[in-house]
């Protein structure tokens, strides 16, 4: 698989344009797909895209070509994100919250407590209103969801505190993604929220400049987080869908029938991950603490509470009025 550093990106990218779609030197006729992900190659997200780069190169001959660049090598999430929508990269698999910046509205299927559980979330975003957040997405910013992915539930780690309810997060320093539905999250449970990009989370637990952070467990197993945090707390504040966003000046390149190829091999490695992520959950909770974690199951309500008290009334004006309430009727 073809590496490229990141200085390699960045000084290409100006040249790139909207040309993202390159010629393999080995096969002229090739198209070359290059997809960015953020998450560690040990996590099931970037082993979603290999899985769709094999079915492509199988099912076109080798004609259609999946670049993978994981770990975040091309840059932050917002790095990443902002490539696709200039046309410097052509794929990312990326949090909806991020994608706020772009389509306002977007943010809010990645809002704590907005799913009640993830079948209440695959049934909203296969409803009309994903269609619609897409179609927003096009004309503001140039970019298409092509693919939803189950990325899971979300909980808290701590280095040295024990947290058993909302009122133990009273000046924690908890690393939250760029994003400010998170940052208020944090605030509703009196923590200190520091945003952080993900490649550098390891080094700042490990070196106390934050106390702790939230995440799914595949993801604190996959990035070693237990190496460098004592608790695991079973907070479940958001179940997260992650999204697969393609350039959409490179997609209308696509024919019809490559469009397909594509959409085809990003559902069937979706459905991979989404089985893969459920199957972690169920067991690495116990895997994490007989690997040395405290695990602790908190007083949920205590985390719920301050966070719909305030939340869904702080952002109705940048979601739409009436947004919210539509999706808890799904």
């Amino acid at each position: 698989m073809t590496r490229l550093t990141k200085r390699d990106f960045i000084q290409g990218s100006a040249a790139l344009g909207t040309a993202v779609f390159m010629p393999a030197i080995a096969r002229a006729q090739a198209t070359v797909l290059r997809w960015a992900d953020g998450q560690p190659v040990t996590h099931p997200s970037p082993q979603a895209a290999v899985r769709a780069a094999a079915e492509l190169k199988e099912k076109t001959g080798g004609r259609i070509e999946v670049q993978s660049f994981p770990g975040g090598q091309l840059g932050s999430s917002r790095d990443m994100v902002e490539a696709v929508a200039s046309g410097a990269l052509t794929m990312v698999t990326e949090g909806a919250a991020q994608l706020g910046q772009f389509v306002p509205q977007l943010s809010i299927i990645e809002a704590p407590y907005i799913w009640r559980d993830p079948a209440h979330m695959t049934r909203a975003l296969s409803s009309p209103l994903m269609d619609e957040l897409n179609k927003a997405l096009v004309e503001k910013r140039g970019m298409r969801v092509i693919g939803v992915n189950y990325y899971g539930v979300r909980h808290i780690t701590s280095g040295k505190k024990e947290i058993r309810s909302a009122e133990d997060m009273k000046g924690f320093k908890l690393r939250v993604p760029e994003v400010d539905t998170f940052k208020a999250m944090a605030e509703a449970w009196g923590a200190r929220p520091t945003p952080l990009n993900f490649s550098e989370l390891y080094l700042a637990l490990s070196q106390g400049a934050v106390d702790g952070q939230e995440n799914p467990l595949p993801t604190i197993a996959s990035a070693k987080l237990g190496e460098v945090q004592k608790y695991l707390i079973l907070s479940a504040h958001i179940i997260t869908p992650r999204l697969v966003i393609v350039n959409e000046a490179a997609w209308k390149k696509l024919s019809a029938a490559d469009q397909a190829a594509v959409k085809a091999a990003v559902d069937a490695s979706a459905a991979w991950q989404d089985k893969e992520i459920i199957t972690q959950e169920s067991g690495l909770a116990d895997t994490l603490g007989k690997a040395g974690m405290t695990v602790i199951t908190p007083d949920l309500e205590s985390f719920r509470k301050p966070v719909l008290a305030s939340l869904p009334a702080k952002f109705e004006s940048k979601w739409g009025k009436g947004l919210w309430e539509r999706i808890q009727s799904l």
